[in-house]
């Protein structure tokens, strides 16, 4: 029996559902009890913010250059594990924008497989250069506006 599965990284349209991006559960994401390790969440968290920065303002790696040093750091996370994930599970990262500021953006993701929410997170992050808080682009703040690109 074949199976048809979403593609592992798509993007969502500007309809308030945000941005998504698959992510497969690998045995090096599980504990020994066969569910995905909490840490392991991170990641998969920090892979959907990534990916909604590449689809809003191209390559961190450019950005931070063509911005003189720019980067984004993870000021708070508040996160909430609701149910397991287990391995060959196939799950989706939503990432959203709540609210900008001057220098952060307050997002919040969600680790879905299917409809299920598995963690809830709410993100701050702060936009930095030279280890001191910077106003967020505007070109990239436009992008981020709730309700907007995110």
């Amino acid at each position: 029996m074949s199976v048809i599965e979403p593609p592992m990284h798509e993007t969502a349209e500007v309809d308030g559902q945000g941005h998504r991006l698959g992510v497969r559960v690998y045995y090096e994401d599980t504990d020994f009890s066969g569910f995905v390790y909490h840490a392991s969440y991170l990641r998969f968290l920090e892979r959907g913010r990534t990916e909604l920065l590449r689809e809003l303002a191209g390559d961190q790696s450019d950005l931070h250059r063509d911005a003189r040093g720019l980067v984004f750091v993870v000021r708070r996370m508040s996160l909430d594990f609701i149910r397991p994930a287990r391995m060959d599970d196939l799950l989706t990262v939503v990432t959203r924008t709540r609210a900008l500021r001057g220098a952060s953006m307050h997002l919040t993701q969600d680790v879905r497989r299917g409809d299920a929410v598995l963690v809830s997170a709410d993100v701050t992050v702060a936009c930095v250069r030279d280890g001191r808080a910077v106003r967020l682009p505007d070109a990239l703040r436009q992008r981020l506006a709730p309700g907007e690109a995110a």
